[in-house]
């Protein structure tokens, strides 16, 4: 049985530490540096890990390829099985028409394209994190944002950057429910923690956004529904995940800061109404050149509509089109559908039912037989498979449950179902060879010596402590894979450095988020939600600079807890 050494080149962790990191270095750097395509880069990336875990580590090789097996199927269930289910809703949505009726709903609160990034991306996309998670909102308030108008590129870029201050608390709260698991806190006291850190970031998100879109313009013109949407949402996921309930912690938010937004716009509007200029408008502004442009900025979105056609009825100089209250209706149905059905699996007695067989069936991966570095047994070599409950298998009862509802045939759906594959094939390569990657590099103890390394900073560890969240889910796109990745670690360093373990873990829960928009495994979804596959590479570069310095702002925050600002903690 293996068991992994942490200090395994020469006896010392530091060298073992740098050659633990060589996967993510070429992971990162031929993904932002040389451009090559996310698969590509995953799978070369996963490569130089199986090399290293069977070199550097002296893993035997049957395990490490079974390591990388169970995290290439768990790439695909549950993961990329929730996104391509919700796109599928999305898609039947584009097919029937109802998802033009949605954007121009959409539209009617406010016909600044500012307003209507900040309500999609971040108050509808917290909502579907809330639900779902896994990609979800990224895949679906991108292509929304397309059908507004936005380019594909900047579309993209909003929906990652938006996809952070609701991530600790997505699907349910499951990051926290881990993190509790692994660390032996209890899920009130983490995610009070957590929402006493990710509310900061949430009152600078939608500014963000805004600047994104229109630079300082932007910001100048439209602080105040950015700030008054950052403020409701801060406030409640503060007060939530405090005093009420933790796995609610995003539904609430998500809603308060919906209908704060709403309540400012009936007596408030911006002084000048922001419309994206048309790719000919901008080409003449600018005298016939565009930096960063090509085929992917023209690009179609998941579902085949035109990022042109789509946007014509909200343009400046368009003819309103209205809508009936009935189809106004259907075309907010889906998501009304989601709402319920998470909902309801939500009761007690039924989830619980849903854990268990028949529903769920828990195995050991097949020949895989490891230890921790501490000699444990690890936890990921089981493979939980949820076949009813998991979110995507409830996309697809929701789906079928909207389809008479919004009158698709069952040809046509099913036809939906299969352009979904389509349309996502490369992401789900991509998102398969990354979390291949992140379990050889767990399996083998790439990651735990990496983590160990850091933690040896003593009292400076505090810095370093969202630093290693954001490390986890850059490399696994999950919140969740990170808490369960680093989560006893934080708690064993910040003993030994004599912090607070529980602030500690959560800070890797709360500095973790700021990793999802730089995740290979996020970029795949957006890149290919946008028709943009194989320009990820693009929007990595877009979306760095932002990570790094909502994490260096979460590395301030968490310093100021442990020193000055330990009056606001819980």
């Amino acid at each position: 049985m293996y068991q992994p050494d942490i200090d395994a080149v020469g006896g010392s962790l530091t060298a073992t530490a740098l050659i633990a990191a060589l996967p993510l270095l070429t992971l990162f750097v031929l993904l932002g540096g040389l451009r090559i395509t996310a698969w590509i880069s995953g799978l070369v990336a996963l490569a130089v890990a199986v090399v290293i875990a069977i070199s550097a580590y002296a893993m035997p090789v049957d395990q490490a390829l079974l390591a990388g097996t169970e995290g290439a199927a768990f790439g695909f269930f549950p993961i990329m099985w929730i996104v391509i289910n919700a796109i599928w809703v999305y898609n039947m949505t584009v097919v029937t028409g109802h998802f033009d009726v949605l954007r121009r709903s959409f539209a009617t609160v406010s016909d600044d394209m500012r307003v209507q990034a900040i309500i999609i991306a971040f108050c509808f996309g917290a909502l579907l994190e809330a639900l779902a998670g896994f990609g979800t909102p990224v895949a679906i308030t991108s292509v929304m944002l397309i059908a507004l108008g936005f380019r594909p590129i900047k579309a993209a870029t909003l929906a990652l950057v938006a996809n952070t201050a609701p991530v600790a608390f997505g699907a349910l709260a499951v990051p926290i429910t881990t993190l509790a698991e692994v660390t032996g806190f209890s899920i009130d006291e983490l995610g009070a923690l957590v929402g006493h850190q990710t509310p900061v970031l949430a009152l600078f998100v939608p500014l963000a956004l805004v600047f994104i879109i229109d630079g300082r313009r932007g910001v100048a013109q439209t602080w105040l529904p950015a700030l008054v949407c950052g403020t409701a949402f801060a406030v409640a996921q503060w007060l939530t995940a405090t005093y009420f309930s933790v796995p609610l912690t995003d539904i609430v938010a998500a809603l308060v800061s919906a209908l704060a937004t709403v309540a400012l716009l009936r007596v408030w509007h911006p002084a000048q109404s922001y419309s994206e200029p048309a790719p000919e408008h901008e080409e003449a502004r600018s005298g016939g050149s565009r930096r960063g442009g090509g085929a992917g900025d023209r690009a179609e979105p998941a579902g085949g509509g035109s990022t042109s056609g789509t946007a014509t009825d909200v343009g400046p100089d368009a003819q309103p089109v209205h809508d009936a209250p009935a189809e106004v209706a259907k075309a907010y149905a889906p998501y009304l559908v989601i709402i319920a059905i998470f909902s309801i699996v939500q009761i007690p007695a039924l989830k619980t039912a849903l854990e268990g067989e028949p529903f769920t069936y828990e195995f050991q991966w097949p020949g895989l037989e490891l230890l921790t570095a501490s000699g444990d047994t690890p936890t990921f070599t089981t493979f939980a498979f949820n076949w009813l409950g998991a979110a995507g298998t409830l996309m697809i009862i929701s789906g079928l449950v909207t389809m008479p509802i919004i009158g698709i045939s069952p040809v046509k759906a099913l036809k939906a179902w299969f352009d979904t594959y389509r349309q996502l094939a490369t992401a789900i390569v991509t998102v398969m060879a990354v979390l291949a990657l992140a379990y050889v590099m767990n399996a083998s103890g790439q990651t735990v010596s990496l983590g160990t390394w850091m933690a040896q900073a003593g009292s400076a560890f505090a810095v370093l402590s969202p630093v290693l969240g954001w490390l986890g889910v850059a490399v696994t796109g999950s919140d969740t894979s990170s808490n369960s990745l680093f989560g006893a670690l934080q708690v064993t360093a910040a003993q030994g450095a004599g912090l607070d373990p529980a602030l500690m873990a959560a800070s890797n829960s709360s500095g973790g988020v700021l990793g999802k928009m730089i995740s290979p495994q996020n970029l795949a979804i957006a890149a290919a939600a946008v028709g943009m596959a194989g320009r990820e590479g693009d929007l990595f570069r877009k979306v760095v600079g932002w990570s790094i310095g909502f994490l260096a702002l979460m590395c301030l925050l968490v310093v100021a807890q442990t020193t000055v600002l330990e009056w606001m903690l819980p």
